[in-house]
This record gives structure tokens, sequence and C-alpha cells, in this order.
């Protein structure tokens, strides 16, 4: 608290250097003769025995502690700090949100503000102008709806995929028939048995084996609402809006119109490894909350089905991979010869193609390939055609393809 009545000249350091703490002018006791001021931190102060007229509302002032004098009012820092309006009392009172902190924001030039005004404040949490109309915020507001849980449900195409699209791995595309047609089609005959049904299946195996391929293709033939998840999509920097937003997903699948969803979790393993006493405490509260959610099937109307795929079945949490909760694991291995052949069948359908290819050759000479290594062949193959500016495939732009391909380094897996 400063009692000076002094001003001073000379508060330098006698190189012309400025000494002291900026205050600035808040309220002026005419009466009395004090005048209250505060620092940039937000501390207060006050200087008494002034004479009328001596400082001004908004008046800046350099103090050493013993001395003060006024400095032109552009020395005063300005910050840049932000806040979103969150509320106006009826009394007057302005409720900001900076960061993940509730502010009480002053208001001393009157702007006016409403909900959702995005407002530049001081130091002293005072609104010093408008920044925009619409609330922009650096962390996300799973309230907005382009990441709301709506935003995760995919559209199935008209004439879209279909298991035709999805080349060898019979007893994969089996398996994938049977879950669509047991535990969709079939839920009210399961119902009345009184069987439970599968809450999750688990799609395991290298990368490229077409895991993500098929979870579309079931979405496409299942006529069920299908919510598509990765993990980087759901995980928040903020402590507790990533069990919020998986919260809403499963509630927004339980009201499906059609009465049955599927929720994919691509690459799971990003947000459900294996807890130990090395995790942070988000990702065990990320794991226990979708245990919990998975567990909560039983109780509904409708049918929800979770599929997850991943090429780290080993890292996942041992509580989630258990029979009640992933009942079905469905492994992806590299495909064999009929596979392979089959894979490049259905590629060869999907573009303009001379009738004669060695697709048979190719089967032979691409053991331990994966499926979206051998894509890739036809991609190669049509890059080919189209810089010889023809407009179908070649024999021999299948066989430059496979070479280009086969030459790419294999990265460990």
């Amino acid at each position: 608290m400063l009692n000076i009545i002094a001003m001073s000249d000379d508060i330098d350091d006698g190189n012309g250097i400025l000494k002291g703490d900026l205050m600035k002018v808040i309220h002026v006791d005419d009466l009395s003769g004090t005048v209250y001021l505060r620092l940039f931190d937000g501390r207060t102060s006050r200087i008494t025995g002034l004479a009328e007229g001596t400082l001004h509302k908004n008046d800046v002032i350099l103090s050493d502690g013993n001395d003060w004098r006024v400095v032109p009012n552009e020395l005063w820092p300005t910050s840049f700090l932000t806040s979103v309006v969150r509320d106006v009392l009826e009394d007057g009172t302005v409720l900001g949100e900076s960061g993940s902190a509730l502010l009480t924001l002053g208001n001393s030039q009157g702007i006016p503000v409403s909900e959702n005004f995005t407002v530049e404040i001081d130091g002293s949490s005072d609104i010093r102008r408008i920044l925009s109309k619409k609330p922009m915020r650096v962390r996300p507001n799973f309230d907005d709806p382009e990441i709301s849980a709506s935003s995760f449900l995919v559209k199935p195409d008209v004439g879209g995929l279909s298991f035709d699209d999805f080349g060898g791995y019979d007893h994969v595309v089996s398996r994938a028939k049977d879950l669509i047609n047991t535990q969709l089609n079939r839920h009210d005959e399961l119902k009345r048995i009184g069987a439970r049904p599968v809450k999750g299946v688990l799609f395991t195996g290298l990368p490229g084996t077409g895991k993500t391929h098929l979870a579309r293709i079931i979405a496409n033939q299942a006529n069920a609402d299908f919510y598509s998840i990765s993990g980087p999509a759901i995980v928040s920097k903020w402590v507790g809006d990533s069990e919020g937003m998986l919260r809403k997903i499963f509630e927004h699948a339980e009201k499906s119109k059609s009465g049955r969803s599927i929720i994919f979790f691509d690459e799971i393993d990003s947000i459900a490894e294996a807890r130990s006493g090395n995790s942070n405490e988000s990702s065990r509260k990320l794991v226990a909350q979708l245990l919990t959610l998975m567990d909560g099937f039983s109780n509904r109307e409708s049918t929800t089905i979770v599929i997850a795929a991943t090429n780290r079945v080993d890292s996942l949490d041992p509580a989630l991979t258990r029979p009640g909760r992933f009942d079905w694991e469905i492994e992806f291995g590299l495909p064999g010869i009929i596979d392979r052949l089959e894979i490049m069948r259905v590629g060869m359908r999907r573009i303009q193609c001379d009738g004669d290819l060695p697709i048979f050759d190719v089967a032979l000479r691409t053991h331990n390939w994966s499926a979206a290594r051998l894509t890739a062949i036809w991609t190669e193959a049509a890059l080919i055609a189209a810089s010889d500016q023809r407009s179908r495939v070649a024999g021999e732009d299948i066989a430059q393809a496979y070479e280009r391909v086969a030459r790419r380094p294999e990265r460990d897996k």
C-alpha cells in the first residue's frame, strides 16, 4: 500500500531506464484525496492525500515504492487473453470461460456483450473489446455439431460396398455374415430364447489385411446405424472430455431409429491399452468408461454391437478382451494363394481392363503380401496406363506395377 503524496520526475537508474511497478488508477475519491490503483498482476494499492484533479481514472503511474510519476497510458501492458462469455447474470455480472477456468469478468467500459461472445480481457480480467459474436475455443466443445456424437455417424452408400467387394478370406466373410444374421436380424429370437447377445467383435491381424474394409462392408449390409471412431478423434487433452464423448456416442446409438447400431473403433489399441502403474490417470479412466458402457448393453432394448480393429491385440487391456465384452475374435491372417487370386479379381472388377491379365502369375509371386499391398498393384497399373494416355489397363501394366510395388521396402509389422 502506498501512502506517498510526492511526485518525482527522476524515477530512473541514471541510464534512462525507468524503475518500479506500473499501476493503473481504478478509482479516485475526491473527498479524501485517496486514489486506488491496480497492478498488472491484480494486486491493489492506494495513494493518499492528493489534491483534487492530480490523478484521474485510467491514468497509469510508475512507482518505485517511494516516489511515483504519471506515464503514458500506452505503457500499460496489453493482454492477449481471450474469454468466451458463458452467461450474463441479472445483476450485470459477466461469467466467462478462459481455458478450463470460469472467471468473473469486469466490464468497466460497459461494452454490450451476450452469451457465447468471444472477448479480449486484460490482466485484471476486464473486458477490453469484442473479438467475435461466436465462441472461439482452444479446447474442443463436444456440444458443437461438428464434433458431436452424430458427427461419428457414417451414412451407408446406396448401392455401396457389399461382401462381393471383399476378396478372399472366406472364413472371415462367413463369420461377418453370421454376425449380421444372428446378432442383428435374429435379435428378438435370441431374446426369447434367453441367450445373451454378442456385445463386441474384435478384428485382429497385421496391417493391410482388410479389417477396416470389412467393417465398412458390414455397415453397408447390416441396415444399422454405423459409428466410425478412430483413437485420435476421441482422445482429448481435457480431463473428462473423452469419457463424456464416449457416453454420448453410446447414448446416440441406443436411440437409433432402426433399433440397431454398430460402433466401430479403428485402432482401438490407441485408447484401450492395458492399464498398469505407468498408465496415466486419463487413460485408465477412458478404459474404465468403455468397460462400463459395454457392460450396460444387456439393459438396452436396442441392438448395439461394438466392432474394434487392432494389429496389437496383446497390448489391449485384458478386462476388455475377455468373453462378455468382446465375445468374438476374428483373425485376419496374410492371404493364401486362393485369397490373393480373389483379391486381384475384385480389383479387376473396379477398373477398365483388357481381358487377358496375368493375375494368376501375380498371385503366385506374392507370397506373404497383404491385401493392401496387392491392391496397390492396381493403383500403380492405372497410373502407368494413364501416363500413356490409355483408358484401359493392359497386361504389361500389371507386370510393371508388380515390379514397382515389389521394390518398395517392407516395414516392420
